[in-house]
């Protein structure tokens, strides 16, 4: 349908943005498609901003309404960007405000984003994984800019022209709130590549997105999903660029414990039937995607049922083997004067942890308020070590400490990137990544020594095959 001035006309509709105008045009502009029942042209509101841009290579009248932000004064933010970070946030505006930034745990990602949202001083949605972060960037936002901060989560839906919200509640709202933000940040941005938490970034218009993350790529390949919603990786730097100058310096101390001789057995005929299947099936697991149509195999196969469940039992065995508590025991007394987090796969061997060597354990069990006065006392000193199980990777406000052991986890780089950034903390000059608790000096200074990660690993098993690829 083409409008009798010949203007070309942009509107959002619940997440996607309808077009009208003459159809030489609008059938030319990026992802457009005739919907019928309307009877107008419709993009994704993900396409907003390169419709914008195609818009204006042509010698054509535009008339855009797809935003609807409330205006904001000039935002201002009080930190001072450190070399790294002000780079990033360059190489991001210069990429058109488009982007993921990946940068260790530890380095200040927060406060680029903080920077880029001073900015633009438009309306910004934050989105994050999980209540911890929520909480900690409403905290931080609130410090930082004299307006009011949306909360979209953990029982709240308020909505402000800055709005921190959880990724379940973007993906309910998004349809609803897609042309209400300037700019859109999504936080541990490869949470994005779930099915369903992509159609958070397909349903907004926002043009300008800045993705945060240590850790971009992802096994299941879902990260190139994420670079067509978001914008390619535009300022990457590893805990490696970092160390000494900016993050305290940092040891890797990778120990081989052996198996008993009951636990070689057993964990030989486990692995035995899954290697048997696979050599009798011509199955090979060279990525995710392998070993997912694996996992839909064993749905009608109970040949390929039972080599996963043969697979999960052998990794118990190496994950919780018995000397790797021996040597626990051994780099605890190393360490006593220092500030320790063990990670474990398991929730059982988390609580045999906490009896053996009377260490507060945190796993998935544990409540809200009982965490936060388990790390309340870590960061005061009461408690210098804790223990946990999966809980403390990512969207949690750790203190600091200076040593990990890792006895078992997933072997993924993204994983061992986390761990590792939780013994890793600004050197003493530096910006601290996290609350406005820390920003107004609240947190006792982090430590300038050099960090230490200790990774058990079993010899002669698929644990020691995966740290050896991490070399």
């Amino acid at each position: 349908m083409t409008d009798a001035d010949g203007a070309v006309r942009l509107r959002f509709d619940e997440g996607t943005i309808r077009i009208r105008g003459p159809d030489s045009v609008v059938r030319t502009l990026p992802g457009t498609e005739y919907d019928e029942r309307s009877e107008t042209w419709r993009a994704p509101a993900h396409e907003y901003a390169a419709l914008r841009d195609a818009l204006a290579e042509r010698d054509v009248a535009v008339d855009d309404t797809v935003l609807a932000p409330v205006a904001l004064p000039a935002l201002t933010t009080v930190y001072e960007l450190r070399d790294y970070q002000q780079d990033a946030l360059d190489v991001w505006r210069g990429a058109d405000c488009r982007g993921v930034i990946e940068l260790p745990t530890g380095s200040g990602k927060t406060v680029v984003a903080v920077a880029a949202i001073a900015a633009r001083s438009a309306p910004t949605l934050v989105v994050v994984p999980t209540i911890d972060l929520l909480d900690q960037w409403e905290r931080e936002l609130a410090a930082e800019f004299d307006v009011p901060i949306g909360r979209l989560g953990g029982g709240e839906q308020r909505v402000e022209a800055i709005t921190v919200s959880t990724y379940d509640s973007a993906y309910l709202r998004a349809d609803e709130l897609g042309d209400r933000f300037d700019l859109v940040v999504f936080d541990e941005v490869h949470h994005l590549g779930g099915e369903g938490y992509r159609d958070i970034a397909r349903l907004l218009a926002a043009p300008a997105r800045m993705g945060l993350t240590a850790t971009f790529e992802r096994p299941d390949g879902a990260h190139e999903v994420i670079e067509t919603l978001v914008g390619p990786v535009v300022h990457r730097l590893s805990a490696e660029d970092l160390a000494g100058d900016h993050l305290a310096a940092f040891d890797i101390k990778r120990i081989a414990v052996k198996l008993t001789a009951e636990e070689r057995d057993r964990y030989e005929e486990h692995q035995g039937t899954f290697t048997d299947y696979l050599a009798s099936s011509g199955i090979r697991l060279r990525s995710g995607s392998d070993y997912q149509e694996l996992v839909k195999r064993s749905g009608n196969d109970p040949r390929a049922r039972e080599a996963l469940l043969a697979k999960q039992r052998a990794r118990e065995v190496m994950m919780n083997a018995e000397n790797k508590v021996r040597e626990l025991a051994r780099v605890l007394d190393r360490h006593r004067g220092d500030r320790v987090i063990v990670f474990t796969a398991y929730t059982d061997l988390v609580y045999r942890l906490s009896e053996r060597f009377l260490m507060p354990a945190i796993t998935h069990e544990t409540s809200a308020p009982e965490r936060r006065e388990i790390l309340e006392r870590f960061r005061e000193g009461d408690y210098s070590r804790v223990v946990t199980a999966n809980v403390l990777d990512e969207g949690v406000d750790v203190p600091e400490a200076n040593v990990a052991v890792v006895l078992s986890g997933s072997g993924s780089e993204r994983e061992f990137t986390q761990r590792l950034g939780r013994v890793l903390r600004p050197k003493e000059d530096g910006v601290s990544e996290a609350t406005a608790s820390e920003a107004s000096g609240s947190v006792k200074p982090s430590r300038t020594g050099r960090a230490t990660l200790y990774e058990l690993v079993t010899e002669e098993t698929a644990e020691e095959r995966v740290a050896r690829r991490r070399r």
